[in-house]
């Protein structure tokens, strides 16, 4: 893009949620139309099947790692990782009602209270390296799953965080495999997404790692945003109840044109930025097609990715007919023994804190050769009498 373009703005460009208006820079990750997401460079299919710890180095880095880069890079994220006893006690004592996305929201905002020091670079480190233990915290007890509380960050980064959940009947290894990539396939996606903005707008005000988190938090917890993944993962279980196990791939698509016509949404279909299937998606549906080709959900995703394109591509108001990574991505965790809708966006808010907070560290500490971006504020045209002059 010319920086040195000016933009000229109308009346028709505003109340139009900014979109397409630039207003920084964001030195973590991008988002190409047609070849998807890049990590400081690198596509998310470079990147899919790494270590956690070794996609983190990189977007906070922004260099991969050496071998004792790497080994040195987890011994200090372990070391980063306990969260104290007060802090658990504290999460445990939260109200369980309402949405697990509140509770995060709060915890981090007990977290800063309690173990907060105050330091952008600091914070945005022991966060990273602590939310894995936040997150497990909260989801065990808003499910009311009981168990040991037991934090080992030596096992690993994602595999730490699945020996601490006490899902009912856990499948470990499977478990794993799949968290890692949804872990790391969500960690950033450019700078002008909802929670990202909010949380380093928050920030802008000099509000600590914590509070802006959880403000970050709080924006990706609508329906618009982080919790669309829940819903599609619900749409995907509709639809198998609707048309049953056996169904054909023909049914899905006229149960895909009954919707329409009653004017129903179609969930995991679309993107703001991409004009193909997300890549994200692609890398989920290979892996579904792998290891979970049997399951009843997987089934019902695959045809509704085979038949959704063509079924809203005949709209010509719609620019991107094709699967978005929540079409797939619940779907899997689900395959892999975490079948619970109510907790995916809140791993969404797990993954993407590390590219949220890696950038709030930037426009505080880096930005504007150290001096920061200033307090976000901008400009609302009085609307009585609707005038761009002034």
């Amino acid at each position: 893009m010319d920086t040195d373009v000016l933009f000229t703005i109308t009346k028709e460009n505003l109340e139009t949620g900014m979109r397409g208006y630039p207003v920084g820079y964001c030195t973590t990750s991008s988002v190409h139309p047609t070849k998807g997401l890049y990590y400081r460079g690198k596509s998310i299919q470079e990147l899919a099947f790494k270590e956690p710890e070794e996609v983190i180095y990189l977007l906070y880095y922004g260099k991969e790692p050496s071998k004792d880069e790497l080994a040195a890079f987890k011994q200090e994220l372990a070391s980063r990782a306990h969260l104290s006893d007060k802090v658990i006690e504290s999460i445990q004592k939260l109200p369980r009602e309402g949405q697990a996305m509140k509770l995060l929201a709060s915890a981090l905002l007990l977290v800063g209270m309690l173990e907060g020091e105050q330091d952008y670079e600091k914070d945005c480190l022991n966060l990273i390296a602590r939310i894995p233990e936040v997150v497990a915290c909260v989801i065990n007890h808003h499910a009311g799953w009981k168990g040991e509380h037991s934090s080992k960050p030596e096992l690993g980064y994602m595999e730490n965080f699945v020996s601490m959940l006490h899902v009912p009947h856990k499948r470990e290894a499977e478990l794993v495999r799949a968290m890692k990539l949804f872990n790391i396939l969500h960690y950033d996606h450019g700078g002008g997404n909802l929670s990202t903005f909010v949380g380093k707008a928050v920030a802008s005000g000099l509000e600590d790692m914590y509070g802006s988190m959880a403000s970050a938090i709080c924006a990706l917890a609508g329906p618009r945003h982080g919790r669309a993944n829940q819903d599609c993962l619900e749409f995907v279980e509709e639809v198998l109840k609707e048309v049953g196990e056996n169904a054909q791939i023909s049914q899905i698509e006229g149960l895909l044109r009954g919707k329409l016509t009653k004017n129903e949404l179609i969930y995991g279909f679309g993107h703001a930025v991409l004009r193909v299937e997300d890549p994200r998606a692609t890398i989920f549906y290979e892996l579904a097609d792998k290891q979970y080709k049997k399951d009843p959900l997987v089934k019902i995703a695959t045809y509704l990715r085979e038949v959704g394109p063509k079924v809203l591509a005949e709209n010509p108001k719609i620019s991107n007919p094709y699967p978005n990574v929540d079409a797939i991505s619940g779907v899997v965790l689900t395959a892999a023994g975490f079948g619970y809708a109510d907790y995916i966006a809140v791993l969404f808010g797990m993954s993407r804190a590390v590219g949220i907070a890696r950038q709030i560290v930037y426009e505080r500490l880096e930005a504007r050769g150290g001096k920061g971006t200033p307090i976000i504020r901008p400009k609302y045209l009085d609307a009585s009498d609707r005038s761009l002059s002034g």
